[in-house]
């Protein structure tokens, strides 16, 4: 099926319909972390941060942005991360961010993860990444624990651990493992408040791709969905009456699916291609596509697309993938960032795409006005790509979530 036929057509705007306004655009900083209404970023290797509520007119001032802490790199990463096409091609920066109170922050790096006392101006290493580079996701729960899985090739499927620490990221343990041959690697954990519980998602094949349910200590872990690639998902967003997930699969058509909270599950919209990234603000829910081609993903862009109900879905931004090989310089993707926003603000990080390439984006989100500033697409899913093999695509909950 071709990409046009994934995507959908132009939509009468509808009253669930968000409004996207552009008011910020920052060259050279990559969105990392949410803390209420202060955004976290990096610039290269060093953590700044952004009070939303100081901002003022449409700006392009890096200086707007206030310095928090450093990380020390080997040295020549100090010249690599000077360069846009260096530090994309080594993957230079900071990757993940768990934001703790007493302005501790955990943070991960290529080969380690880092932490930062309180008060300190340095991030310094807590623990040596043996398995592959960086996880892809830290999270940090009420109790004080944070949670890392390892993301690894993991070709011959040895066994995957969870590491925790719960000295507010001085030590590291492992906390649970998965046997050999479960899982290929962790993709993500995410903490859900209203049911006070922690989402593991597993990949990338098979029974591989998981989506599981697990307490807070780790002491109970189980599947909710698994078996197919349709449960094969790195970004996921609790809410109060469900979980939203997207898709991260090259070999079939990509959604976002709504498990609500008594374990049922469905497609709310298709997705032109595979999606990482997912985050909410205070008034609607968002996800990000990457530039992934596959015979099942053809498309050359990427898409951020939105929705204030979870029902109804809109591509509210979209880009070109630029034109150096993906291999090198990476897929086109639209980072966004972790942690808890309490503003309508959405923040992302544009990279590999034309003109936009390593440039974040601020935009205000609200309610649609008659006279809307932005038409968007609709991305609810068509019949063929909401089930073309219903006995492969959808995947099985298995249990009720409370």
């Amino acid at each position: 099926m071709s990409s046009a036929k994934h995507e959908t057509e132009m939509a009468a705007v509808a009253s669930s319909a968000i409004s996207f306004r552009k008011v910020a655009a920052w060259r050279g900083i990559r969105v990392l972390a949410w803390d209420g209404d202060v955004l976290y970023a990096c610039r290269g290797y060093q953590i700044v941060r952004l009070h939303t509520a100081r901002l003022g007119g449409h700006s392009t001032n890096n200086e707007e942005w206030e310095p928090v802490a450093d990380f020390r790199p080997v040295w020549w990463r100090n010249i690599t991360s000077r360069s846009t096409l260096t530090y994309r091609v080594v993957r230079d920066g900071f990757h993940a961010l768990a934001i703790l109170g007493d302005n501790i922050m955990v943070a991960a790096v290529a080969g380690a993860i880092v932490t930062r006392a309180p008060a300190s101006a340095e991030f310094r290493p807590t623990h040596q990444v043996r398995r592959g580079t960086r996880p892809l996701h830290i999270t940090a729960v009420p109790s004080g624990n944070i949670y890392w899985g390892e993301y690894f090739g993991n070709r011959e499927r040895a066994e995957v651990h969870i590491y925790a620490s719960a000295d507010r990221g001085q030590t590291w343990h492992v906390a649970y493992t998965f046997p050999a041959g479960a899982i290929r690697h962790v993709h993500n954990i995410v903490y859900d408040r209203w049911a006070d519980c922690l989402w593991i998602l597993s990949g990338d094949e098979g029974a591989e791709c998981k989506v599981l349910r697990a307490s807070c200590d780790l002491r109970s872990v189980e599947a909710v969905l698994s078996g197919n690639q349709q449960a094969r998902a790195v970004a996921a967003i609790p809410t109060e009456d469900a979980l939203y997930l997207a898709t991260d699969t090259p070999f079939e058509h990509n959604h976002v699916l709504r498990l609500d909270r008594t374990g049922r599950v469905e497609p709310v919209a298709g997705l032109a291609s595979s999606s990482i990234f997912g985050c909410r603000t205070a008034s609607a829910l968002f996800f990000s596509t990457m530039v992934e081609p596959s015979p099942a993903n053809r498309t050359r862009e990427v898409h951020l697309a939105g929705s204030a109900d979870g029902t109804n879905w809109q591509v509210v931004a979209r880009w070109q993938k630029d034109a150096l090989p993906m291999r090198y310089f990476q897929y086109g993707n639209a980072m966004l960032p972790a942690g808890e926003n309490t503003t309508n603000y959405l923040a992302a990080t544009t990279i590999a795409v034309k003109q936009d390439d390593l440039v974040t984006t601020l935009w205000q989100v609200g309610a649609r006005t008659e006279n809307p500033e932005l038409r968007t697409e609709s991305t609810q899913p068509t019949a063929e790509s909401r089930d073309p093999r219903p006995e492969s695509r959808e995947p099985k909950a298995k249990s009720r979530i409370p």
